[in-house]
């Protein structure tokens, strides 16, 4: 049934072109329903947790895990129940699963695709590789600091012959500065439920820790970098912006609810970019959304432009972005940038000059 339930829906992303990504399920991410509420649910050995990250139900219930324990403490942040900055990786991975992300690049095996095992995440997929860590790191981070409850042991299953960190100690030891960003991150959560700061000021702080704890983490997963070479220098390209725009989203504080994350993944490319027309045709790739088509746009331009400039066009921004203030004028202008054709990207350089002046 579940096979049956995930190859309609992606027979439907593939068949309706011109659409934009599908990520959401009555209104949850991509087979939430299928993934475990409960720790209890998932595989047990010893008294051990041991689930299979490398299964798309496994790794999405480890992320439904981190929200459900965290949703308590986060009331100052918004009262939805989707308010968390935690709902951008569960979106993040659905737009993986049905744009044919996690599937096996190279072609050698049938893992992510339909024919084959649709809830395998190839370890050969640099997306797949890139989330392991977005998706891995911050619960193991959430169980150590006691959100899963007390004593609760981990034990991630790794595939024959990789080399990935399968427990908190085993990450803290090869990649310590995320991990401790990440720690940083849920022990901040508690002390700011109950501190006597203004909301608007505990919220900005909280989504501070959580970007240093995930640009920490998206440095850690350089080690990803190899798989690239299984794709096309058009998806490699936008592989590598869809990294470097994280800087802009990062430094604006950008509130990763369910809501918001939905209204900008939803507009990334619902399949994986090939090297024999999408180099030549874009941004007007004919089979793609007119949304996706811009934000491929977007995205190229950013980088292209921080290139030109040395790096220098992300060093402002971040240089701008140093106030409540300027961070909510820079989370409008980022709306604009990517969800307004209209909006002029000539003019992007004279607003972060003069947001800059107020610092």
């Amino acid at each position: 049934m579940l096979r049956s339930v995930l190859l309609s829906l992606l027979l439907s992303c593939s068949v309706s072109l011109g659409s934009s990504a599908v990520i959401l399920d009555n209104g949850a991410p991509i087979l939430w329903a299928q993934t475990s509420s409960q720790l209890s649910e998932l595989p047990m050995l010893n008294g051990t947790v041991t689930p299979n990250p490398w299964n798309y139900l496994h790794r999405m219930s480890l992320i439904r895990l981190t929200i459900a324990a965290t949703d308590t403490n986060m009331g100052f942040i918004g009262s939805s129940g989707t308010a968390s900055p935690l709902w951008g990786l569960p979106l993040q991975l659905s737009w993986m699963l049905t744009s044919g992300r996690l599937a096996d690049p190279t072609g050698a095996s049938t893992c992510g695709v339909q024919t084959g095992d649709p809830m395998c995440i190839s370890t050969q997929s640099w997306w797949g590789c890139v989330n392991y860590f977005s998706s891995v790191l911050p619960f193991l981070s959430a169980v150590q600091q006691g959100f899963m409850g007390a004593e609760v042991q981990v034990q991630l299953l790794l595939p024959e012959g990789e080399d990935f960190c399968t427990t908190y100690a085993d990450c803290a030891a090869r990649f310590p500065d995320a991990m401790s960003k990440w720690d940083a991150f849920y022990q901040g959560l508690k002390a700011l439920v109950d501190s006597p700061l203004p909301e608007g000021v505990k919220k900005d702080t909280l989504l501070g820790l959580y970007w240093a704890a995930q640009m920490a983490t998206s440095a850690g997963s350089s080690a990803c970098s190899t798989r690239q070479r299984h794709y096309s220098s058009a998806e490699t390209s936008f592989a590598n912006s869809w990294v470097s725009t994280a800087e802009y989203v990062a430094a604006a504080h950008f509130q990763s609810s369910l809501e918001n994350s939905a209204m900008f993944i939803k507009n990334l490319p619902g399949r994986v970019l090939k090297a024999s027309t999408d180099s030549s045709t874009s941004p007007n790739i004919a089979d793609l959304s007119q949304e996706e088509n811009h934000t491929l746009s977007i995205f190229s331009w950013m980088s292209t432009i921080n290139s030109i400039l040395g790096g220098s066009l992300v060093r402002m921004w971040k240089s701008a972005m140093c106030s409540v203030t300027t961070r909510e004028k820079g989370r409008e202008m980022l709306g604009q940038l990517l969800l307004n054709p209209s909006f002029a990207t000539s003019s992007l350089l004279t607003i972060i000059t003069e947001t800059s002046r107020s610092c």
